[in-house]
């Protein structure tokens, strides 16, 4: 019997069908603690945020004995430690998560210029910030985009002291809420 030419042969691959092969199964991130390096974690701060910054942290143990450290220690020297994100791309997911946060200003601010430390372009960050937009609101997207450019200005001006990150003497200015921010703006 001749084979009927319009029947596919099921043992011959279909032309029309790319091969595929199973895709391989996906690894989950290793969810390992990672071990928690305090000499790692301040010079990683040192590194972001300059030596002012660590010096700064000091001035918390009056307030919160401890505070300070359990913070370097535990992020700085434990969560930035663990592999598979490079620091740049942990400074996006910092301010992204900042500015869908709200209301922590002076952290953002800190990261925006944390971010211009280790190489992010103004535009980068603004773009960041822009991107948010759909998913956590414009309101906080152009409180975002304030702080932004106030840091952005800061950082232009001459100043006799580096920043001290987080703290009221912080030479970035509070963010003014009057005016809005258009994302051109805050990339100038």
């Amino acid at each position: 019997m001749t084979p009927d030419p319009t029947t596919p042969d099921p043992t011959t691959p279909n032309p029309t069908t790319p091969e595929t092969t199973p895709p391989e199964p996906m690894t989950p991130a290793d969810l390992t603690p990672a071990p928690l390096d305090r000499e790692a974690g301040y010079a990683l701060l040192a590194e972001l945020a300059g030596p002012v910054a660590v010096a700064t942290l000091g001035g918390l143990d009056g307030l919160a004995p401890g505070f300070a450290d359990w913070i370097v220690t535990s992020l700085f020297g434990g969560t930035y430690q663990r592999p598979g994100l490079a620091l740049r791309d942990r400074q996006i997911a910092n301010l992204a998560a900042l500015a869908a946060l709200g209301g922590v200003e002076p952290q953002l601010a800190d990261h925006v210029r944390n971010s211009l430390r280790i190489g992010m372009t103004r535009e980068e960050i603004t773009e960041v910030i822009v991107h948010l937009a759909p998913y956590v609101g414009v309101p906080k997207a152009l409180a975002g985009l304030r702080v932004a450019a106030s840091t952005f200005t800061a950082a232009e001006a001459p100043t006799t002291k580096a920043p001290a990150a987080g703290t009221p003497e912080s030479d970035t200015p509070a963010p003014d809420t009057s005016a809005s921010v258009t994302p051109a703006e805050a990339r100038a």
